[in-house]
């Protein structure tokens, strides 16, 4: 094998607040020959995702977090380049989770094959990887939504939330989205067939909230926590269900949030209105029914009865300024980094 240089993105601090370019090393190695048993992996896309915020920090959660020197975690669509492993072959597209790196060598086990000419390679990062698999049970065993129910979904456009929504309505139900701008907005709506989106940057977001669920809300699909979980809160109906997804606005705090302690009212809400709140992480907890989401999102592709939108950055050195970007709500759509050019 011809010696291949591999630039790769390594953990050097723990961020405090929004990682900077000094919690991060961009380094070369040169790869190693390859073994009996090796897969040589080219990174074509990478996925950035809010939950690799929480694998750069040494808090307990549910994963070990990053250790300090090592390549950033995240999962990859890549192209085969050279094999010495009977399973796989040159040329052939799987989905990884070889990190922040161009270039892999990894032994195939944990490989999920795509083909050799996969249509849209880097979907089985978004609405058919873990994104849509996280959408699809979080809404539909958690939230079970009920035809002619008030669904509200926060960041309503990212890879998670527009599929929510468009489920839900797939479903039966009203839809109110939560999104940063008028134009996310405007998309959720007209693109995505909600029922109306609300601008969580608008001063009276409240009472515009409060409005456009004249009826109380019965699911609230949470992906963001702060003061949108604040303007959800005493809208939320009785037996309410809140698939708890994510708390993106909390991600780089480096304090509580000012004003009152809100715990109370919210044990409170959860015990006198019977309200169902439940954390889930995908894979831990519903791994086993990957093929019956994947069979259903087939199918609503293949019919055009969801839409899906990719914000795909070019080129590997801008992967940090890219995650920074998607955490902050600047992303439009499911972010996407192309590493390399396909074979």
């Amino acid at each position: 094998m011809q010696s291949i240089e591999n630039r790769q993105f390594t953990l050097a601090s723990r961020p405090h607040g929004a990682p900077t370019d000094e919690n991060f090393t961009l380094k070369t190695v040169q790869l190693p020959a390859l073994e009996q048993g090796d897969v040589l992996l080219r990174t074509i896309y990478l996925s950035l995702d809010p939950y690799m915020r929480g694998r750069m920090s040494d808090a307990k959660s549910y994963a070990e977090p990053v250790a300090i020197g090592e390549v950033m975690v995240g999962a990859t669509v890549c192209q085969v380049e050279q094999s010495k492993n009977d399973q796989f072959t040159q040329g052939e597209w799987v989905l990884a989770y070889t990190g922040w790196q161009e270039y892999a060598i990894v032994k195939g086990d944990g490989l999920m094959s795509l083909g050799h000419a996969p249509s849209k390679p880097s979907y089985a990062l978004g609405i058919m990887g873990m994104p849509g698999f996280t959408a699809y049970m979080g809404l539909l065993d958690i939230g079970a939504p009920q035809e002619g129910e008030t669904v509200v979904v926060a960041a309503a456009t990212g890879p998670v939330g527009a599929t929510v929504g468009q489920i839900a309505k797939l479903k039966g139900c009203k839809v109110v989205g939560v999104a940063g701008g008028s134009d996310k907005c405007q998309y959720a709506v007209d693109k995505l067939g909600f029922d109306a989106c609300i601008d969580h940057r608008a001063d009276d977001f409240a009472e515009q909230l409060n409005k456009a669920c004249d009826k109380g809300i019965d699911v609230y699909y949470e992906n963001v926590g702060g003061k949108v979980f604040d303007a959800v809160l005493p809208l939320l109906n009785t037996a309410a269900r809140i698939p708890l997804c994510g708390l993106v606005s909390q991600y780089n705090a480096t304090e509580l949030p000012q004003g009152p302690d809100r715990l109370g009212m919210l044990m409170g809400q959860l015990l006198t209105k019977r309200i169902k709140m439940q954390g889930f992480i995908i894979f831990d907890d519903y791994g086993h029914r990957y093929d019956e989401f994947a069979a259903d999102m087939q199918t609503w592709l293949s019919e055009g009865k969801i839409h899906y939108r990719e914000h795909l950055v070019d080129g590997f050195e801008n992967t940090l300024n890219a995650f920074n970007d998607m955490i902050s709500g600047k992303n439009f759509g499911k972010t996407v980094v192309q590493v390399n050019q396909p074979l």
